[in-house]
């Protein structure tokens, strides 16, 4: 007990967000649970690096910069405040502006801007033909959740648990969503997510709501998990993966508690399902895919929350938001490797090493490439050929 009383204010302090490796470490010892030893595999598939760029020290336990694809180009900005557009079919170097910022989370991406979050607590707006400057707000503390955008609205998830609607014209504010959280949080939040005219976003203590994105008005909240426990630290149950909506269903995930699947315009629980997670999701009409806190691996039948298989092999491996890519699943870990396995029942099919720095940013997949960013700053793109 005196031991725990001692870190709490180490926990306070330094926290971790949505990407960061399990909390539980803390308390572990000098180096936590020891990761598992990878085993030897039959690969079936060949995936196949298209190019691979050094874009700065990026991402790493602490914040949430990740890659933004657009249509045709893929964005990032580094810890120094290097935006940077490049070609997604090559990596080619477009345009770089040297921001100045101490830059924490984003790129978000739409409407013809990027937004880009800071350890000072401002939004920036950037154009994203050429990285000018379009405005910048004062919130009230450091950003460390991509900021969002649609239908004119920028929306921005402040580490104090306030969300803001901004103009994204000009960045003047619209609305403001004010919540109180806990005494013992992660040090990180979860991102907005914008589906139609409503936002949706996890908060500190286990909640999960759904707000005009409009007005910023209530549509309704839930709790993904309900705190329980005699210490804070029991109660800690932070909702900081992203909402994840699909086909009428938001899917929320929370430390220390559960993954669940609500009605999208209710709120009304479908399942719940005992299972520790801060990493993000993904999912499609088949399963939804989760890494959980102590680098189980698994997929879930998004309908019922069933487990459908379960990778036990990457025990500890600290790993990454999965990604699914046609018949795959792609998962990364603490040492550059990327996992890939069958999705239909999760044996292994490949694995290919990106670099030796971890590898924390949810893997984008758009046309049939996986982007990836890795904290050292390597951004790759990685395509899956047929089966061999």
């Amino acid at each position: 007990m005196l031991r725990i009383l001692f870190l709490l204010p180490l926990l306070l302090a330094l926290g971790g967000c949505g990407t960061m490796a399990d909390p539980r470490e803390w308390f572990g010892g000098d180096s936590g649970p020891e990761p598992a030893e990878l085993k030897d595999i039959q690969a079936t598939i060949r995936p196949a690096t298209l190019w691979s760029v050094d874009v700065g020290e990026g991402a790493t336990q602490y914040n949430r910069l990740v890659a933004a694809v657009g249509d045709e180009r893929v964005y990032t900005v580094n810890v120094e405040g290097v935006l940077q557009a490049r070609a997604r079919e090559n990596g080619q170097l477009l345009w770089q502006v040297e921001t100045g910022l101490r830059a924490t989370a984003g790129p978000g991406i739409g409407e013809g801007l990027l937004l880009v979050g800071t350890g000072e607590g401002e939004v920036v707006a950037f154009n994203q033909e050429d990285g000018t400057e379009q405005w910048r707000r004062q919130l009230s503390s450091e950003v460390l959740a991509v900021p969002a955008i649609g239908e004119g609205m920028v929306v921005v998830h402040t580490e104090d648990g306030t969300i803001y609607g901004l103009d994204a014209g000009t960045g003047d504010q619209r609305w403001i969503y004010n919540q109180n959280i806990p005494v013992l949080t992660l040090h990180g939040t979860s991102s907005p997510v914008i589906s139609g005219s409503t936002v949706f976003c996890g908060l500190a203590g286990g909640k999960l709501v759904a707000l005009s994105l409009e007005t910023g008005m209530l549509e309704w909240e839930g709790h993904v998990t309900i705190p329980s426990g005699g210490s804070e630290l029991e109660r800690m149950v932070d909702v900081d993966a992203d909402p994840l909506v699909y086909s009428g269903t938001v899917y929320a995930a929370a430390y220390q508690g559960d993954v669940v699947a609500v009605g999208e315009g209710s709120g009304k629980v479908f399942w719940k399902r005992k299972i520790s997670v801060y990493n993000n999701m993904a999912v499609n009409w088949q399963q939804l895919v989760v890494s959980d806190a102590e680098g189980f691996l698994w997929s879930l039948d998004p309908d019922s929350g069933a487990a459908r298989w379960r990778v036990k092999d990457l025990h500890y491996r600290h790993l990454s938001p999965p990604a699914i890519l046609g018949d795959y699943v792609a998962v990364g870990d603490f040492e550059g490797y990327l996992h890939w396995f069958s999705a239909d029942d999760g044996s292994p099919a490949a694995r290919m090493r990106i670099g030796s720095s971890p590898i924390v940013v949810p893997p984008v997949v758009r046309d049939e490439v996986l982007y990836l960013l890795s904290t050292d700053g390597t951004l790759a793109a990685v395509r899956l050929p047929e089966a061999e």
